[in-house]
């Protein structure tokens, strides 16, 4: 059966043959408070997947954010920054806590550095709920949230965000630039995310064209990559404010991809994520180049990654157990796809959590932290999670 969203394969389902033994190089930085603990158990899943297939993955780890401060007095150490150059994919925990409030530079502006040293320009946000139960926790109706699958990419490294910035007592000024080669890299990643399918997904390029200059460049210059070079994929053009409404009341006509720019994509990224209902169950990629092409391609024939969950480092359970790993195990099989070509094991890894999450009456197990209302802890969740993984890839 051909796949049918955005975060299915093209081609490898769950019943497809394990992937031939490759693996690579991976730099780990758990990060702070619960950012160490999901890591650890999303990283027994990758055990699992070495076990599985033969491959073997290189792993080192070092410090960002908070914990980078307390020891070096910087968010992240050149070091740090140099190696995530030299690796074929990082996998990231959290950043920031209470602590280190006031400091700066903070604990989060490691982690922009490193996107910005290692070019990772196109942020990967998939919208649909980890388990069919889960659509219980959206706080959307069921009738309109229910099949919601979109993947949303977010131009990660120009914008407003960046440039030179003014800022006075009573004036200030963030420059919104983007030029054409900044455009069209994005633009190619959410064409070549919508031919992953077949048919090839929709994708939906959302911009403020109706006032903003840099808008009406950004959907000359999409509309022009798309005629040229994904002539089969339909591209549709959305005004931002009037998807940000639609997104509640007609979440699952966007089904498909949205590629957006940095400013509106940091919006509408956190609105999507708040239709599932939980940010303990959200992954999330930021990708150096498209899947399947030249453009950001590792050492291993997959695109530079950094892989890491939507929610932050959660200060208040750090060190109690009751985090939910979740959405760094999600986050390990986003890695898996787009930096290893491994479809089939991020594929399985999904299935088990689905399993793990659904409810008794769904054919699951129906384990699930605090964050959904249940009572696992964390070991809990990962350990059921790991079991079905096992059972999925015959370990």
């Amino acid at each position: 059966m051909a796949p049918t969203g955005p975060n299915a394969a093209a081609s490898n389902g769950p019943t497809a043959q394990v992937t031939p033994a490759k693996g690579g190089r991976i730099l780990v930085l758990p990060g702070d408070h619960i950012g160490p603990e999901v890591v650890t158990e999303a990283l027994k899943v990758l055990d699992i997947v070495e076990q599985a297939t033969g491959a073997k993955f290189e792993r080192e780890f070092d410090l960002c954010g908070g914990c980078a401060l307390d020891k070096h007095k910087d968010s992240v150490t050149e070091e740090v920054l140099k190696k995530s150059t030299e690796v074929d994919a990082v996998f990231f925990g959290s950043a920031g806590g209470p602590e280190w409030g006031t400091v700066q530079p903070n604990p989060e502006s490691g982690l922009l550095r490193i996107r910005k040293r290692m070019q990772i320009f196109a942020n990967l946000r998939p919208c649909k709920f980890a388990s069919k139960t889960m659509v219980e926790r959206s706080p959307i109706k069921r009738e309109v949230i229910e099949g919601v699958d979109f993947m949303l990419i977010r131009e990660n490294c120009g914008g407003a965000y960046y440039g030179n910035k003014v800022e006075e007592a009573d004036y200030a000024c963030d420059p919104w630039e983007y030029s054409r080669p900044e455009i069209e890299r994005v633009a190619r990643v959410a064409g070549a995310l919508a031919l992953q399918h077949d048919p090839p997904l929709p994708v939906w390029s959302v911009d403020k064209a109706n006032v903003l200059a840099n808008s009406r460049v950004w959907r000359r210059i999409v509309t022009e990559i798309f005629e040229k070079e994904f002539p089969n994929v339909k591209l549709q053009h959305q005004l931002a404010d009037s998807l940000a409404m639609l997104f509640i009341t007609k979440p699952t006509a966007f089904n498909g991809v949205i590629v957006t720019d940095n400013t509106f994509g940091d919006i509408l990224s956190d609105e999507s994520g708040g239709l599932t209902g939980s940010l303990g169950l959200l992954p999330s990629a930021s990708l150096a180049g498209a899947p399947g092409t030249d453009l950001g391609r590792n050492s291993v024939g997959g695109v530079i990654g950094l892989y890491e969950p939507v929610h932050g480092s959660a200060p208040d359970i750090s060190g109690k157990g009751l985090a939910n790993p979740v959405a760094q195990v999600l986050s390990l099989a986003m890695m898996l796809r787009y930096s290893f070509n491994m479809h089939h094991e991020a594929d399985s890894i999904e299935e088990a959590v689905a399993k793990v999450l659904d409810s008794k009456a769904d054919g699951g197990l129906e384990i699930r932290t605090g964050d959904l209302g249940g009572k696992a802890t964390t070991k809990d969740m990962s350990e059921a999670i790991q079991a079905e993984v096992k059972q999925l890839l015959k370990v």
